[in-house]
């Protein structure tokens, strides 16, 4: 685990403002009719005039600069052809790096009216990241995080994605800890002050089990039901948390 100094940490959170404006942009492209590569566009174009770099662009071969979920697909869809239309889901998930530091945050959002059960998704899952990030403290277990996200699945009725995890982050996309969506309170390591992490609840309407489709990247819900993933840079401080982005 890779405790970040006060200039890392500075640059981090300049990251995250900027990984914030992305996210505006991207929000306000959201509407039926949109493809989802017209959504990556935009975000590299937005990250790229910021002066940033798009963390996932080339990231072990992943061909686009944000992962574009819709309704079933739960992560690390590639942004393509696909139509978003009235009543779907959408989960942007994006990556930055910022002055040799790195910011990775998700949102999921509605296009146009969404069912009540959607609804429920994604308001599940955002209470879920906020109880996930009160567990944060320097002294915590990993466990603690994982705990709390749990029972809000469990409240919920939900199906949790247990083969993809929250992790560490900043000098590089993903570092350790594992942070993952389920567990006991006294599970994994202590966090420490300085610790970047990255806490994602991805929950489904259905099942927990997912599969990765023949493009090696597109995760999707084995039961075809609808997931969110939702997501926060955090920092470790002494007393709690600081949101980066």
């Amino acid at each position: 685990m890779r405790v970040k100094t006060p200039q890392q940490i500075a640059g981090m959170r300049v990251g995250g403002q900027h990984l914030t404006a992305v996210f505006e942009v991207v929000e306000s492209a959201i509407k039926p009719g949109v493809t989802t590569e017209e959504l990556d566009s935009l975000i590299k174009k937005e990250i790229l005039r910021q002066g940033d770099r798009p963390a996932f662009l080339n990231y072990e071969g992943f061909p686009k600069s944000s992962c574009i979920s819709v309704n079933e697909e739960v992560i690390h869809a590639i942004p393509g052809d696909r139509v978003l239309q009235e009543g779907d889901i959408v989960t942007v998930d994006v990556g930055l790096w910022h002055d040799r530091v790195c910011v990775d945050a998700a949102r999921t959002w509605p296009v146009g009216q969404i069912d009540s059960e959607s609804a429920r998704l994604i308001n599940a899952t955002t209470e879920a990241l906020r109880q996930g990030v009160a567990a944060v403290r320097a002294g915590a277990r990993v466990g603690e995080i994982s705990a709390a996200v749990q029972r809000i699945a469990d409240r919920e009725g939900l199906g949790i994605v247990r083969h993809f995890t929250g992790h560490g982050v900043g000098l590089s996309l993903h570092e350790e800890p594992s942070i993952p969506n389920y567990g006991a309170i006294e599970d994994g390591e202590t966090l420490k002050a300085g610790l970047t992490i990255c806490i994602e609840p991805m929950f489904n309407l259905g099942g927990d089990e997912v599969s990765t489709l023949s493009d090696g990247w597109t995760v999707v819900t084995v039961d075809g039901s609808r997931s969110a993933q939702i997501e926060h840079t955090i920092l470790v401080t002494e007393t709690g948390s600081e949101i980066l982005v």
